[in-house]
């Protein structure tokens, strides 16, 4: 057997923190296509239009980031999706994402550089939330799927973003870094200053 002791009981304490890691995206992904499912169930949806972010993974974002798109397993999602659906009855199609957080679902016209989370249209007035104008954006590029005129495009005032696995106790409102001291009840980290 090859290597010291030391670095077997490395090894074997780094296998088994990436298997808890896998086994908790596992457990995310099957909790989110979950609640898809069942949010299309209730509304009576027969076809579900699912943006494909999969050309999001060729581009190179920083060390970091590339390491969460890797572990995002995107293709798994997708797949538990599409088999969860599958049996509800519902089917998945995939469109396109390419810009579609920078054209507006109204005119069709892509703003040249949208700043920020909101997206304000110079050509028609219309303004929203990125990833609201994204999912009209992917309604109306379906056909059949969702409203062209200007007035028909309403999204909601506050957005959302639902979390899998929100259940576990621990999970707190924010996802700060666990190595970090807990803020006082003033905000500031350390003692205060005269």
């Amino acid at each position: 057997m090859k290597g010291s002791r030391r670095w077997r009981k490395f090894r074997r304490r780094a296998r088994l923190v990436e298997g808890r890691h896998r086994r908790r995206v596992r457990q995310a992904q099957h909790e989110a296509a979950t609640a898809v499912v069942s949010w299309a169930q209730q509304r009576r949806v027969g076809v579900l239009h699912v943006g494909d972010p999969r050309g999001v993974l060729d581009l190179p974002a920083g060390r970091r980031h590339n390491l969460r798109l890797r572990q995002w397993q995107i293709g798994r999602l997708l797949q538990v999706l599409t088999d969860k659906a599958a049996l509800a009855g519902i089917t998945v199609r995939l469109v396109d994402e390419r810009g579609t957080s920078s054209t507006c679902p109204t005119c069709h016209r892509r703003v040249p550089k949208p700043r920020g989370r909101a997206l304000s249209c110079p050509h028609c007035a219309f303004s929203g939330h990125r990833d609201l104008v994204a999912a009209a954006t992917i309604a109306t590029r379906t056909p059949g799927g969702g409203p062209t005129t200007p007035t028909a495009v309403v999204l909601p005032e506050v957005v959302t973003h639902r979390r899998a696995g929100r259940h576990r106790p621990g999970a707190g409102q924010s996802r700060r870094d666990p190595r970090r001291p807990p803020r006082t009840a003033r905000g500031s980290v350390g003692p205060r200053r005269p």
